[in-house]
């Protein structure tokens, strides 16, 4: 059995969340520097394992300075003390012809929680400089209570200000390493 590695691609690839403001419109926000890494058994992503994603919580845009704050303070992500994200993907499972199931364990503050996320795989292509890449979908749902994102403020109506649901959305490029 073969074991090929692959390395994001940066340049060619987004992580971004989605999250109700006052339960009436979504903001969006980025991670700008994350990593993934994954082996395969075969250049066409065969028996893929060891797939390993982090995100530096510093790098976090939601194209609002004071919003970015909040969200790296103690409220939400804590970035002084935990300063990542972590997902260890534990299997990958085919679920249809290019649809995929990521289980694994995700990581934000202290808190672990085993998730599962849809992955649909675009194909392997040669690129122009002779780099084997690999092209990913990859969407989910997570609970921020879950993990201990708990700040909440109530309008005077009575609508919460952020929505406990956020999802998950990012598009990512592989490129197989020598």
């Amino acid at each position: 059995m073969a074991n090929v590695k692959w390395a994001v691609d940066p340049t060619h690839s987004e992580v971004q969340f989605k999250v109700k403001h006052l339960m009436i419109t979504t903001v969006t926000g980025y991670f700008n520097n994350f990593n993934v890494t994954a082996e395969s058994e075969d250049e066409q992503f065969g028996g893929a394992r060891n797939i390993v994603f982090t995100a530096d919580v510093n790098s976090i845009s939601t194209n609002n300075e004071q919003r970015d704050t909040h969200l790296k303070s103690p409220d939400f992500f804590d970035a002084d003390q935990h300063d990542e994200i972590h997902f260890v993907g534990s299997k990958y499972e085919q679920v249809g012809d290019d649809r995929f199931k990521l289980h694994g364990d995700l990581t934000i503050r202290d808190t672990t929680k085993a998730v599962t996320v849809n992955v649909e795989f675009g194909g392997i292509v040669v690129d122009p400089y002779g780099q084997t890449k690999a092209g990913f979908t990859v969407e989910g749902k997570i609970s921020r209570k879950e993990f201990g994102l708990t700040w909440n403020a109530v309008t005077e109506a009575g609508s919460v200000v952020v929505s406990d649901e956020i999802k998950l959305q990012a598009e990512i490029q592989l490129v197989k390493q020598a």
